[in-house]
């Protein structure tokens, strides 16, 4: 049985058998998890942080697929998070993902791991902020993070990544699901797929549109650019790439990734603390006075509101 510190240090290693059990500590609850967590705080980390994310069907699996291919060309080394839906039976990731990117995943240079939702909104699983870490401390160079694409509550993404891309496509409503969603608010480049498609043209002219009617900003705000590409013929991925590494040299203007961190750390703290609180209160209610209390409610007898605050002080 290995421990959380020698697992930790085949992680720095860049041991891929260890980082992948590594997640599947932090995934499955593992006691040793937050020991793990603790071994690897101060590794280094360097790896650009890209999430990729956008309507299903946009195209994202392939766009990674291809992207990762191109900075394998380039000599970086890649991990790759996909968000998969949880299957209904096992609870794990449906491995979609993995089954479309499977002439990169042999590459020695490239971590894929497939990651359940869980029932989890937002895109994200619960784990996958940890796996970031732990894929970082491995010494990894870029690490792209594709979501499910499940539209409105996909914004939780941006908890995880330095530069967030968002995916649309001409034919399908993207430009309309864009204000729904609020991705204007969250891309830091828009990745146009699909350029060879008619009704490209569309989709640009909705995108300044929809610049326009935005409230005026700082002139050193990041101003989210779009490139163009066609990811099933590998077509755009330099302009990308490099629209990418602007977004990262801004980053690094007047403290701007450091502002990010603060509130990313902020987040992930109060859902580390929200999870310890649910288990708290799971430890000292048993099935049973779980029932009871949902039963009070059901009769009007509690409030949803006084038996959350019960709950909570208990």
């Amino acid at each position: 049985m290995q421990d959380a510190h020698s697992l930790a240090q085949a992680i720095l290693q860049r041991d891929s058998r260890a980082l992948a059990r590594g997640i599947s500590w932090l995934e499955d609850g593992h006691p040793d998890g937050p020991e793990l967590m603790r071994e690897l705080h101060k590794a280094s980390r360097r790896a650009r942080v890209i999430g990729i994310t956008g309507s299903p069907g946009s195209g994202k699996s392939t766009l990674t697929d291809q992207w990762a291919r191109h900075l394998l060309g380039q000599g970086q080394r890649v991990g790759i998070l996909a968000i998969d839906p949880s299957s209904p039976f096992s609870g794990g990731a449906l491995l979609g993902d993995r089954i479309r990117m499977g002439r990169t995943a042999p590459h020695p240079n490239v971590f894929i791991r497939s990651m359940a939702t869980r029932g989890m909104m937002g895109g994200l699983s619960r784990s996958t902020h940890d796996a970031i870490d732990l894929i970082n401390a491995a010494g990894f160079d870029t690490i792209l993070v594709e979501t499910v694409g499940v539209g409105q509550d996909e914004v939780d993404v941006v908890r995880g990544v330095d530069t967030c891309c968002v995916v649309l496509i001409p034919g399908m409503g993207d430009e309309i699901q864009a204000i729904k969603a609020g991705l204007m608010e969250i891309a830091d480049v828009f990745i146009l797929n699909k350029a060879d498609q008619p009704g490209m043209d569309q989709v640009v002219e909705a995108l300044q549109a929809m610049k326009s009617l935005e409230p005026e900003k700082n002139p050193k705000a990041w101003d989210a650019p779009w490139v163009k590409t066609i990811a099933a013929e590998g077509q755009g991925l330099e302009a990308l790439d490099e629209a990418v590494n602007r977004h990262q040299d801004w980053l690094d203007l007047e403290g701007h990734r450091q502002k990010k961190q603060a509130i990313r750390l902020r987040l992930r703290l109060e859902g580390l603390v929200a999870e310890l609180m649910m288990s708290r209160v799971h430890e000292k209610h048993n099935a049973q006075q779980w029932q009871l209390i949902i039963e009070q409610i059901a009769k009007g007898e509690l409030t949803l509101y006084e038996a959350a605050e019960r709950l909570a002080k208990s």
